[in-house]
């Protein structure tokens, strides 16, 4: 056990709902709220049986406050390893609070975000990357990105990392070995063997970044910019898209200087759709920071959506936007599709690559298109994806990317025909890149700074 006092805090949302839960653990757990609990009959709890419900109420001093339920976990059978308590009373704000204020008056202290959590994996219950799922599962927004988390949470993650950590262990362990004691091991043609080896792991390791982008977008959603020159109908591509008026629309060019950020789902994942400056060329400085922001913006998209106004001539402000767009996905929608065409889709193809739909934000039409569109290039992979882990954190991606690293260095020292000893420095560092991301050789800042992220209670 690494915490000896007593925290505790609301664990479910502030505010006002049917049940609520206060969430109490430390080793004075059972003290506190036998100081504030009584049965029906009135009488103070002496023995505590664990994993049972029991009946009764909360008192500060002579005055009730609620009637509740009591569910008490003994150590080691709880979440954090330690002795728990949870408090299910009414669900009412002020009702909670009065009930924490009390049992903080008895014996224990305010928890801080993610205590408990953090508890858990200090206690051993739970490694690191367990830990990251919890928080990645409390901000799921999706099913994909609950299904991943809960992936990570049963462990997926740590059994590949753990048996890939087992075989570097081994190998640096035996290069040490043989250079300690060459009377007994061999070394003639280890090095090949070696390789081979580090290949595999290495090729694992890969396999979990190139998941990355990926699952960026089953947890943050797909980063989507919509790009055009002024008056094009980008903004009410967006309300259409939404089905309500958030964007302001006139027939004034450049009636959108600033973004706009706007959360959409589909299938089950979420677009951020961001409506940006037309982009043109001007002398005005507000629409020109306008521009500047569209610009940066599309440098970071997942998916930039080209407006076209299909029912006038390109113009250079269009060619603009296609050099944009030239290097990144994109989707090319010729809107105003319901008036006379004055421009066509073999002309755009002068232009550009990308694929190319007929809309009408006005007469809403195109839209299912757009959607399929949706489906085939970001979700239809992730429908099938069985018990593939995506990793989404950017610390767990950067560790596997320098442990890979670290790997290959090993195999170029082997190419070179350096000798072993220099093997076993870069076998060193892989092994240590894998531990931090399960959290055996993490620092306290580290784990302060992760932990920071969850909601008090959790």
């Amino acid at each position: 056990m690494i915490h000896t006092d007593t925290i505790a805090a609301i664990a479910t949302g502030m505010n006002t709902a049917g049940i609520g839960i206060i969430r109490i653990s430390g080793d004075d757990s059972f003290s506190v709220i036998r100081k504030i609990f009584r049965t029906p009959s009135g009488a103070v709890l002496n023995e505590i049986e664990s994993h049972r419900v029991i009946y009764g109420y909360i008192y500060d001093e002579e005055q009730m406050i609620d009637e509740v339920l009591l569910i008490p976990m003994r150590a080691p059978r709880s979440f954090t390893r330690e002795d728990t308590v949870e408090i299910d009373c009414h669900g009412g704000l002020l009702l909670m609070q009065k009930i924490l204020a009390t049992v903080l008056k008895n014996g224990a202290r305010a928890a801080e975000p993610g205590e408990f959590t953090k508890r858990a994996f200090l206690n051993g219950r739970i490694d690191l990357s367990k830990a990251e799922a919890v928080i990645d599962l409390i901000n799921a927004q999706n099913d994909y990105a609950m299904q991943n988390s809960l992936k990570h949470l049963t462990g997926k993650l740590y059994e590949i990392l753990k048996d890939c950590k087992d075989k570097i262990l081994y190998e640096t362990a035996y290069i040490e070995s043989a250079l300690d004691d060459p009377e007994h091991y061999d070394l003639t043609g280890y090095p090949q063997e070696l390789r081979k080896k580090i290949g595999d792991i290495t090729d694992t390791l890969l396999k979990l970044t190139e998941t990355f982008h990926d699952g960026q977008i089953i947890s943050e959603g797909i980063k989507t910019v919509i790009l055009g020159k002024p008056n094009v109908g980008k903004s009410s591509f967006l309300n259409t898209l939404l089905g309500q008026d958030i964007a302001i629309v006139t027939e004034i060019a450049g009636t959108t200087r600033d973004s706009l950020k706007e959360h959409v789902m589909i299938d089950g994942i979420s677009l951020d759709v961001i409506d940006t400056a037309g982009i043109h060329e001007t002398d005005d400085p507000v629409e020109s920071i306008g521009v500047d922001r569209a610009r940066k913006l599309a440098e970071s998209a997942d998916l930039i959506l080209m407006i076209i106004d299909a029912s006038a001539p390109l113009t250079e402000a269009d060619l603009s936007v296609f050099q944009i767009i030239s290097e990144k996905k994109a989707l090319i929608l010729l809107n105003k599709s319901d008036l006379p065409a004055a421009v066509t889709t073999e002309e755009i193809r002068k232009h550009s690559h990308h694929p190319i739909l007929q809309i009408s934000a006005k007469e809403e039409t195109g839209f299912d298109d757009f959607k399929s569109f949706i489906r085939e290039e970001f979700i239809k992979g992730f429908l099938t994806y069985n018990n593939e882990i995506f990793i989404s954190d950017q610390r767990q991606y950067q560790l596997l990317t320098d442990s890979v690293k670290s790997l290959q260095e090993v195999c170029n020292s082997i190419d070179q025909g350096l000798p072993e000893d220099f093997y076993t420095i870069d076998l060193t560092n892989a092994y240590e890149d894998l531990c931090l991301i399960t959290g055996e050789h993490v620092n306290d800042d580290l784990i302060s700074e992760i932990f920071a992220k969850f909601c008090t209670g959790k």
